[in-house]
Order: C-alpha cells, then structure tokens, then sequence
C-alpha cells in the first residue's frame, strides 16, 4: 500500500478551526451518536450508516459554535458496492438547555457509488457544501440528533450529471459538559 504526504482535508480544516475559536468561549459540549438514513447521489438512494461526533462553544449565552464530523459508510449490500461519505462542518447555532440547532458550510470526502441516467459507477472527490443539524436531549444527556448535508459535486461526471449529493441521517445522541 502506498501512501502520499497529503493530510485529509477535515482534518486539516478541524485544527484550523479549533486554532481559532476564542480561549474566553463559554462552556463546551461534546457530542456524539450513530444514526441511519440515505445518501443520494445521481438518481439512486443508498443506505447510510453514519457515526458522528461534534464540539460546540457558547459564544454568548445561547449562541453556539459548533464543529462537527459525520463519517458515514454505504453498506454493500447494496447494487454499486460499498462507499464512504466524511463531512466536516463549521457551524453557528442556537442552543438551550435541551437542545440545539445549526447550520453552516462543510467539506465532504467521498467514495461512492452513483447512478446517472444510463450509466452507474463509482465518484471519488472533495466536494463543498451545507450542514445543518438539531439535538434534542430527552433524557438528561441521551437524546436524537438529525443532521442534513447538501455538498455540490464538481467536475463532469457521466454517472453523477446533477453534480449535488444529499445526506439526511438521524439517531441517538450523547453529549457531555466540559466547563
């Protein structure tokens, strides 16, 4: 196996951001769960395992900062084979004692296989795109978080012609005070 001296891009992007968020931020939560739910890219819908995990600051009393990363895996019991979709996103939100919400951009990593019209295969790429999210805890630190991306695929593709991906996953959630 041969590996090349680029890092991956979400992690690059992860430790820019935690390099700037203020050191006078509020308290911090981390979070993390495992959800269920499609990936469409091309005409096909797959299957989407999606283990996630996130930090977010309080800026100002409820304005959060969050960064959040989705690695999601395309079984491949699926038509097309197996596939793997990592989103990282920078996010602004609003949050309270139950719960939060935000949106903000991402940058997607993704192997995966898509269906155009008449032909089917493999993309491989970077994309760029948009997260949102919402976690609402209804048991003390056990809740359900849906996240959503929408990342816009370059290039010219003959099995991905619209060049948009869509990811819609939900599941439980665990999140845990830091002060």
């Amino acid at each position: 196996m041969r590996t090349t001296g680029r890092q991956l891009p979400s992690a690059t992007a992860l430790a820019l951001v935690l390099s700037v968020v203020p050191a006078q931020a509020g308290a911090s939560e981390l979070s993390a769960g495992i959800s269920l739910g499609w990936i469409q890219a091309g005409t096909a819908t797959r299957l989407a395992v999606s283990p996630h995990a996130g930090i977010s600051w309080r800026i100002e009393s409820n304005i959060l900062f969050h960064v959040h990363d989705l690695f999601s895996v395309v079984p491949p019991i699926q038509v097309g084979g197996a596939g793997v979709y990592n989103s990282t996103a920078a996010a602004l939100g609003y949050g309270w004692a139950h719960g939060d919400f935000s949106v903000g951009p991402s940058l997607a990593i993704y192997f995966m296989p898509a269906c155009g019209s008449a032909l089917c295969g493999h993309v491989v790429g970077v994309a760029a795109g948009a997260h949102g999210q919402t976690n609402a805890y209804v048991a003390g630190p056990l809740g359900v978080s849906v996240s959503a991306n929408v990342e816009w695929v370059g290039g010219s593709s003959l099995v991905l012609p619209g060049h948009v991906s869509v990811l819609v996953v939900a599941g439980p959630v665990l999140r845990w005070s830091v002060k």
